[in-house]
């Protein structure tokens, strides 16, 4: 009897354990958190299902019921800045308490890795760092997180105070222009950053959004459903990439021929650099064994003593062959330096063949290896010959174990799924976006896809909120319009997302980088998104937030007659001798010609003597566009254009 009683008890008390909830609240609440002023705020949570829930804050009251799944939302009501306040929680059983909370504007923070850019790697950042004393700036980061279906809260995060010990790890761009808001509006300012460098735009957007759009709605019918059915994906597209068919059968393949002297390596498909991480060339989250080859030309000199072949660092499994034969085997913690010696290399042309493994540490390195181009070499005989100055062969080894990393660009939605949707519908004032890079290849479709995701966020939050972006920086070649740039085109498709209301751009191509993707000066980066803020968020009328932007382009005899908007002050040439510079001009023949220009009054007047009738004038059209030197006078950059519409580099990629 005593057995078959306590049985049914425990049972019970069991059972009641575990569905009781405990009372919470979204993690994006939290301690030294701003919330926004001047609109309703929403709070919401979890507790037990039927729960009345009290909220108390800066002697204000609001209620909410705990519904079948036990969430609750309440809103408080609008509040002028403020603080610092206390928020309390309570149900009947439990009460959570938040403290040294603000009320002032919050703004969100997302894109790639520009955006995700700390302020302790940007320019002076040791003085930016001291001087960082604005306990009125606050910002929360969302952790790199990925999901299928949208995340109900985020798994971590705490809202910082801007300091001498924090400020170096926030989003430097978020930070500049948070202080410009602090200084201009007297305000405290909450940064609420969700980024993740290297993202493609397809990840930020929700699978609902896709569905309904004319831009993406066929990706959700194909997309991977699971992180097993994404690694199939992803084996069948590398086999396709390396074989040609995703029906080949890489277990046919006979590996030890790629050690005969006569085996023919032009026949492999995919090509890499070996310095850097594949993931971001192509290959996707691969994380197994694969052989990357190139011929190597020795002159007699060098294969007449002995060489050091350097090879950056990789600390997974190696293997080295030089004309089928192997010299070096096993992993080293070191930088890759290997002692050759005399005649191991043959004059003229060299097969040299590298088998190797995932990097072990820094395991998310993944596939490649780490180091600069410099890292790269055959020296010997008073000579150095780089090795990464072209392209390598690459197959995989698909006979050997692997695995497919959950690369953030592998399924679209998946980023917006854990790192927006839990957010929502956190009140905000706005949100700044600088992203694009990843993107450039599909830039035509980004004309589409940007404004998708600002009008669908748009609707998540339940009303048009301002968003202000950033254009690409410079970086890359400086090509010229016969060239086309798929840069160039990703900056025009953001150009016209500004039809968008409530929008605004911040143009860097004056503080890029040709040499680095991720430009130093973030400080200007905040202050002219600023700018647009103070225009567009807080209607500040009288400042001029934009450089000069393309009005209209009339044709008369040899002459392009171009007209802005946004001249201020009138135009101006940034130039020790006045010469202006960056604009193309060409006839109906599409051939374009870097032209003389001048500026007349608040237009500027292009021509060539070899276009004798123009049809078309660009400017800036280039992924660098290094000339580009018109300005406004209050000194903010022209926005790069063109007149035509002519086809371009990226019409017809799409995501996939």
């Amino acid at each position: 009897m005593l057995k078959k009683t306590i049985i049914p008890i425990f049972f019970l008390l069991l059972t009641t354990t575990l569905a009781t909830a405990q009372l919470k609240v979204a993690r994006i609440f939290g301690d030294h958190m701003v919330l926004q002023r001047e609109k309703p705020v929403q709070v919401w949570g979890w507790a037990d299902k039927g729960d009345k829930v009290e909220l108390t804050f800066n002697q204000q009251k609001a209620t909410a019921k705990a519904d079948a799944n036990g969430k609750w939302m309440a809103e408080l009501p609008a509040m002028p800045a403020g603080g610092p306040y206390e928020l309390v929680v309570k149900t009947r059983k439990d009460e959570v308490k938040l403290t040294d909370i603000l009320v002032g504007e919050v703004w969100l923070l997302s894109g790639q890795s520009n955006m995700e850019w700390r302020v302790k790697n940007s320019d002076s950042a040791k003085v930016e760092i001291a001087r960082a004393n604005y306990p009125n700036i606050r910002h929360f980061e969302v952790a790199h997180e990925l999901a299928f279906t949208p995340e109900k809260d985020l798994n971590s995060g705490d809202w910082k105070i801007a300091s001498p010990a924090t400020v170096g790890d926030f989003s430097a761009v978020g930070y500049f222009f948070a202080r410009d808001l602090v200084q201009q509006l007297g305000v405290p300012v909450g940064l609420v950053h969700s980024s993740w460098g290297g993202s493609q735009i397809e990840g930020w957007i929700s699978e609902k959004a896709m569905r309904e759009s004319d831009v993406l709605n066929y990706y959700p019918e194909t997309m991977a459903r699971s992180w097993d059915d994404d690694a199939k994906k992803q084996e069948k597209k590398l086999i396709t990439q390396a074989y040609g068919s995703a029906d080949f059968d890489p277990q046919s393949v006979d590996e030890s021929k790629y050690l005969s002297p006569d085996y023919d390596f032009n026949q492999w498909k995919i090509q890499v650099n070996p310095q850097g991480q594949w993931v971001w060339q192509g290959i996707g989250g691969y994380r197994g064994t694969a052989f990357i080859e190139r011929t190597v030309e020795i002159p007699a000199e060098m294969a007449n003593t002995e060489t050091t072949l350097h090879f950056g660092r990789n600390t997974g499994d190696l293997i080295f062959y030089i004309n089928g034969k192997k010299v070096f085997e096993g992993s080293t913690q070191d930088a890759i330096a290997l002692k050759l010696p005399a005649g191991t290399w043959r004059s003229g042309k060299n097969a040299l063949l590298v088998k190797l493994g995932p990097m072990r540490e820094p395991a998310y390195f993944g596939m490649g290896f780490m180091g600069s181009p410099a890292d790269f070499s055959v020296k010997g005989a008073g000579q150095s010959l780089p090795l990464v100055d072209e392209r390598w062969k690459m197959v995989p080894s698909l006979k050997s174990p692997r695995t497919y990393d959950h690369f953030m660009n592998n399924v679209g939605t998946t980023i917006y799924n854990a790192m927006i949707a839990p957010l929502i519908p956190y009140t905000i004032a706005g949100a700044l976006w600088y992203q694009g890079e990843t993107n450039a290849g599909r830039a035509y479709q980004y004309r589409k896809s940007f404004p998708l995701l600002i009008e669908s966020w748009r609707k998540d939050w339940g009303y048009d909120f301002p968003f202000l972006f950033v254009q690409l920086a410079t970086y890359g070649p400086f090509q010229n319009s016969n060239e086309g740039s798929d840069w160039a085109e990703l900056r025009e498709a953001q150009t016209m997302t500004l039809s968008l209301p409530k929008t605004g751009m911040a143009v860097t191509t004056d503080i890029g980088n040709p040499d680095n993707i991720h430009p130093t000066n973030k400080q200007d980066v905040g202050h002219r998104l600023a700018l647009a803020a103070m225009k567009i968020a807080y209607g500040k009328d009288d400042i001029v937030f934009s450089g000069p932007t393309l009005k209209e382009v009339q044709f008369s005899g040899q002459k392009a007659i171009i007209s802005f908007d946004h001249v201020g002050g009138g135009l101006m040439v940034k130039e020790k001798y006045g010469y202006l510079k960056g604009f193309e001009i060409a006839g109906r023949d599409h051939t374009f010609y870097y032209a003389p220009a001048r500026i007349e009054g608040d237009k500027v007047v292009v021509s060539h003597p070899d276009v004798p009738e123009p049809v078309a004038v660009r400017y800036g059209w280039a992924n660098s566009p290094i000339d580009n030197n018109l300005f406004n006078a209050e000194g903010l950059p022209a926005v790069p254009f063109r007149t035509d519409d002519w086809k371009g580099k990226t019409e017809g990629g799409k995501f996939q």
